[in-house]
């Protein structure tokens, strides 16, 4: 499974003109989910996302985590973090999970992460052609892959 995470100063999804759901300061949270990946891999997620400490304390310095803060969390799917780009120019998406392995994992990643927070994980709609919008903060930008825990 892989997430990038970009600290948000705001972010919000569009689906056919309308706003479907919208955060303000936390995480815009891109998640990718792989043929291989399990509960276990969303559980590891989980627990290093609301542990990161990326939100400024009071001397400036990023030491503060996403519980600390009160920030908010977007989950947008994106199979296109599995690409492989090794041949040629056009990539391909093989690794990614098929829909029956996917949309539950995908669920199961968003449920996992509002018990840790506390509150509900707004989300994007799987599958759907989404605009999504962002104001990076900082910018602070993150990549996790549970292929590399160590």
């Amino acid at each position: 499974m892989r997430i990038v995470i970009q600290r948000v100063a705001h972010a919000s999804v569009t689906i056919n003109d309308k706003v479907k759901s919208s955060i303000g300061k936390g995480f815009l949270i891109l998640q990718g989910v792989g043929e291989d990946d399990t509960r276990e891999d969303a559980d590891w997620l989980a627990k290093k996302v609301v542990g990161l400490r990326v939100f400024d304390d009071e001397g400036g310095v990023m030491n503060r985590s996403i519980m600390e803060t009160g920030g908010e969390i977007l989950v947008v799917s994106q199979f296109t973090l599995l690409a492989s780009y090794k041949k040629g120019n056009r990539p391909s998406y093989i690794h990614a999970a098929k829909h029956e392995i996917s949309i539950p994992l995908y669920e199961y990643f968003c449920n996992e992460l509002s018990k840790a927070l506390g509150k509900p994980v707004e989300t994007g709609e799987f599958g759907a052609d989404m605009k999504v919008e962002l104001l990076n903060d900082g910018p602070v930008t993150i990549c996790m892959d549970t292929k590399n825990k160590e």
